[in-house]
């Protein structure tokens, strides 16, 4: 594959074209960097006897296994297993390259030891935030931090950015890929842009200061902290007329959450507004946008950058590849990486619309795109509700039924055990903000309606919490990702102290 061409005209190859440049690129990514320094990679080839000449097309791509989450996560027999996913070439092999030779001859030893050197050795980390196990660490080299401007650079293109704009990045300084990809983006676009560490950095009154004195054309961050941080503008009431960019990243934006940011963005006077939301995992090394041209409650899909990696939608269950258009689990594979590599990886998230090629309805790119709703496999829990029967639950739902309820500001579900004991049922409590008109029994009353429709289970309680209440249930400012769904359920080996902290740390609302 022609990487110079791809990085000029990207956005528009057509779809044949496209899978054949990209399995090329496949080709020549295993023989010339995965299969001869990647000791994971090398055995898994060698063992399952795969040939890479004869990877020639997308159904090909089905011999080769799987890499999951749980193939880096270190064991007391390997404590050190990502290290085994790290690009590390060896000198006799990068004498036979070609690329190495013409530079040494070129331009000299010294010239030639530097740029593999910017190509091969690790400079920074990201890491998987780990809520579910440990983080996993993913190098980067000069060459990856390279792609990382690539990426921010398309993004900010995508996102309908101008130079002029001033950007507020207040993604919580982290080894975490939202933050890095907003603050190589700014870099990449030449274009000015602050980054305050969010509430982690400068707190909720730093932010909302640097909101007044830069009044900045675009804000890049969480979510829920940006709801928090409009929320603090609103209540300050200041004016802020020249916000026209809200990108989202880090956690789900459901459509209902976005309209809840338009609403606050207007009592402060912006109505020149897009909002866009950003899907990216640690895996990928990169976060794909929505554009800015779709219509408010119609995303256009998340725009995928086909010459740096290949997207396939499979089924979770039979594993087999899906159809255009419908849902699967999202499953990737660099062609351009250094550092932590990782091929056909399942990322564990479901995407609701699938895949599609045809050209975006909002921008016109000829790019893979994302469709429809995120959710993750990992969010079906099996949960015992009542004492005669259990119920699946699929908790990516419940959420929806949150953000969707206009009445509902900050919210949390909690799971916990009735009298926090570990051998009784379980309990489903609801923790909420009531904003807006209406009043408490209302609400309750519609949630719980909500519910039963969706998920046909009823809340054990739904305690209401005023703003300052239920940021500190979620964490504002001092988690990475605010929480939004926590599992207090005591373990039935877990001692009587550890039980005694299951217990909410706030009072409600009366």
């Amino acid at each position: 594959m022609s990487t110079k061409y791809l990085h000029t005209h990207w956005d528009q190859i057509d779809r044949e074209r496209l899978i054949e440049e990209q399995m090329s690129a496949l080709r020549e990514y295993l023989t010339d960097i995965v299969i001869p320094f990647s000791e994971y990679y090398r055995n898994l080839f060698a063992e399952n006897e795969i040939v890479i000449a004869e990877l020639l097309a997308p159904e090909h791509l089905s011999r080769i296994p799987f890499t999951t989450k749980a193939d880096l996560l270190s064991t007391p027999e390997h404590p050190d297993r990502a290290r085994d996913f790290v690009i590390v070439p060896d000198e006799a092999t990068l004498r036979r390259r070609p690329s190495t030779i013409l530079k040494a001859m070129t331009q000299g030893k010294e010239a030639a030891q530097e740029a593999l050197e910017r190509e091969f050795r690790p400079v920074m980390m990201t890491a998987t935030t780990g809520r579910s196990s440990d983080p996993v660490p993913f190098l980067y080299t000069h060459h990856d931090i390279a792609n990382l401007e690539t990426t921010g650079a398309r993004l900010m293109d995508i996102c309908d950015s101008r130079k002029d704009y001033r950007h507020l990045n207040v993604f919580p300084f982290a080894p975490h890929l939202a933050f890095w990809q907003m603050h190589y983006a700014g870099l990449a676009f030449n274009t000015f842009s602050l980054s305050t560490g969010g509430g982690k950095g400068v707190g909720t009154e730093g932010n909302v200061a640097m909101i007044r004195k830069l009044k900045p054309d675009a804000i890049i961050g969480m979510p829920t902290f940006i709801y928090h941080l409009f929320n603090a503008v609103v209540e300050e009431g200041f004016h802020w007329p020249n916000l026209h960019r809200i990108v989202l990243g880090g956690e789900k934006a459901p459509r209902g959450l976005r309209e809840k940011l338009r609403a606050l963005a207007e009592k402060f006077g912006s109505t020149d507004l897009r909002i866009m939301s950003t899907y990216g995992f640690t895996e990928a090394k990169a976060a794909w946008p929505e554009c800015a041209f779709g219509k408010p409650g119609e995303p256009t899909g998340f725009h995928t950058f086909p010459d740096m990696g290949i997207v396939e939608i499979i089924d979770p269950d039979t594993l087999e590849p899906v159809g255009d258009g419908e849902p699967g689990e999202i499953v990737f594979t660099p062609l351009n990486a250094r550092g932590t590599v990782v091929l056909r990886y399942r990322t564990g998230d479901l995407i609701e619309g699938g895949m599609v090629y045809e050209p975006c309805p909002g921008c016109g790119r000829k790019v893979p795109r994302l469709v429809g709703r995120i959710s993750r496999v990992s969010n079906m829990k099996e949960m015992r509700l009542g004492k005669l029967k259990g119920t699946l639950i699929d908790f990516n739902e419940l959420e929806h039924i949150l953000d969707d309820e206009p009445r509902a500001g900050q919210w949390q579900i909690e799971l916990r055990k009735a009298n926090n004991d570990p051998h009784d049922v379980d309990e489903l409590v609801v923790h909420v903000e009531l904003i807006g008109s209406g009043s408490k029994d209302e609400l309750e009353s519609e949630i719980g309606r909500r519910f039963v429709t969706t998920a046909e289970i009823r809340p054990n309680r739904i305690v209401f919490h005023d703003a300052a209440g239920m940021r500190k249930l979620q964490g504002v400012g001092k988690e990475l990702k605010e929480t939004r769904l926590i599992d207090h359920r005591p373990k039935a080996d877990a001692p009587p102290d550890s039980r005694e902290k299951a217990k909410p740390e706030l009072e409600p609302v009366r």
